[in-house]
C-alpha cells in the first residue's frame, strides 16, 4: 500500500478521522496495534497516514467477533514473523469468534422461547386491559400495580 506522507496526526485527529474515540485509540497503541511515531516535545501521541490503516483493520476485525486480546495476538505474532503464516493464525480466530457468535445466538433462541411460553401461558392477562390477570398473583403488593 502506497500511502501519501502527510504531516503527523495528533491522537484527536486521528479520532476526528476514523470516528472512534480517543480513550480507545489510545488503549490500542498502548497495546501495540496502531503504528505510531512516537510522541511530541509537548508529549502528544503523534501518528503518521498508517495508523489510519491500523484502525480500520482493528474496526474490522472487531466487526467480525474476534476481541481485542485476539488481535492482539495476531499483531505480535505478525510482528514478531515467527515464520508462521498469518491466514491459518487468522482462521483459527475466526472459528471461535463464529462459535461465540453461535452461543449467543442460542442464548437468544432461548430468551424468545421462554417468551413465547410466558405469552402462551398469560394470553388472556396480557390482553386484560385492566391488569387483573393471574400472571401477577402472588405479588406481595396485594396486586396493586402502579407505573
Amino acid at each position: 500500500m502506497n500511502v501519501k506522507r502527510t504531516r503527523p496526526m495528533t491522537v484527536g485527529e486521528l479520532s476526528r478521522r476514523t470516528g472512534v474515540p480517543v480513550k480507545t485509540l489510545r488503549e490500542y497503541t498502548d497495546l501495540g496495534l496502531i503504528y505510531t511515531l512516537g510522541r511530541s516535545p509537548a508529549n502528544y501521541r503523534l501518528f503518521t497516514a498508517d495508523a489510519l490503516w491500523c484502525v480500520r483493520w482493528i474496526g474490522e476485525l472487531r466487526g467480525l467477533g474476534l476481541t481485542v486480546a485476539e488481535i492482539r495476538e495476531l499483531t505480535t505474532a505478525y510482528l514478531e514473523r515467527t515464520g508462521q503464516p498469518f491466514g491459518p493464525a487468522l482462521a483459527e480466530r475466526l472459528e471461535a469468534a463464529r462459535e461465540r457468535l453461535r452461543a449467543r445466538i442460542a442464548t437468544a433462541e432461548q430468551s424468545l422461547a421462554r417468551i413465547d411460553a410466558f405469552e402462551k401461558t398469560h394470553r388472556a392477562d396480557l390482553a386484560d386491559a385492566g391488569g387483573s390477570g393471574d400472571c401477577w398473583a402472588g405479588d406481595p403488593r396485594g396486586g396493586n400495580i402502579r407505573a
